[in-house]
């Protein structure tokens, strides 16, 4: 595979080719934890380093596995660093395990990973790789991130609501109530409200999109 520039990889990860915007996958973690950006941005970071860490080993070995036997040794790959990032947040982030719960180790059936894993990192040398899982990484970390902060505004009048998770005790500050005596919107926070928010995200980058495509198109 013939190397690609590193503006490649980024317009790639945050936008052309982006995880939850393009290729619609990971929606399961991405639909069930954006309740509150906290949560979205929890996930998100697990997410990320998994996607370097994997795109990075597998990089280093693929001219060592046999092609037969590549996806076991990828998952397995993958299940070892989804294994101690859990067990990491376990010790460190309790309380935000517990908040993601089975959504941690779910990582591992992600197809974004395996998919970069096949279609990138084994085919790349070791830094574009090590880009590309950043960037595919923060890349699902934004929508992630936006998703859960219009439904967190929107269903519970608060932003960065139990920041303390991630961050520590000193970050109650961080803790914004945008809506004093909001009384909340309830389909914002139930799954229903996900969908309807991921879709509005969607249209929005393809209104975008159509428009740069036809600036980029239109006679100067």
């Amino acid at each position: 595979m013939a190397e690609i520039s590193y503006r490649q990889i980024v317009a790639d990860g945050l936008w052309n080719n982006n995880v939850a915007f393009v290729q619609l996958l990971g929606l399961c973690p991405l639909l069930a934890v954006s309740s509150t950006a906290i949560n979205g941005l929890g996930l998100g970071m697990a997410t990320t380093l998994v996607l370097i860490a994997s795109n990075a080993t597998i990089s280093i070995i693929r001219n060592w596995v046999r092609p037969e036997i590549r996806i076991p040794v990828f998952v397995m790959i993958i299940a070892a660093f989804v294994t101690a990032i859990e067990l990491s947040m376990s010790a460190w982030f309790y309380e935000l395990y517990r908040v993601l719960g089975i959504f941690i180790p779910l990582i591992v059936t992600n197809c974004a990973i395996l998919g970069r894993a096949e279609a990138f990192a084994s085919r790349q040398k070791i830094v574009p790789s090590i880009v590309d899982g950043a960037m595919m990484g923060i890349g699902f970390t934004i929508p992630l991130f936006i998703l859960g902060a219009l439904r967190e505004i929107s269903g519970a009048g608060t932003l960065f609501a139990q920041a303390h998770l991630m961050f520590g005790e000193g970050a109650h500050w961080l803790t914004m109530t945008l809506f004093p005596d909001y009384g909340g919107f309830l389909l914002a926070i139930l799954p229903p409200g996900a969908f309807i928010g991921l879709g509005l995200l969607i249209a929005l980058k393809n209104i975008i999109d159509a428009r740069i495509t036809a600036k980029n198109s239109s006679p100067k």
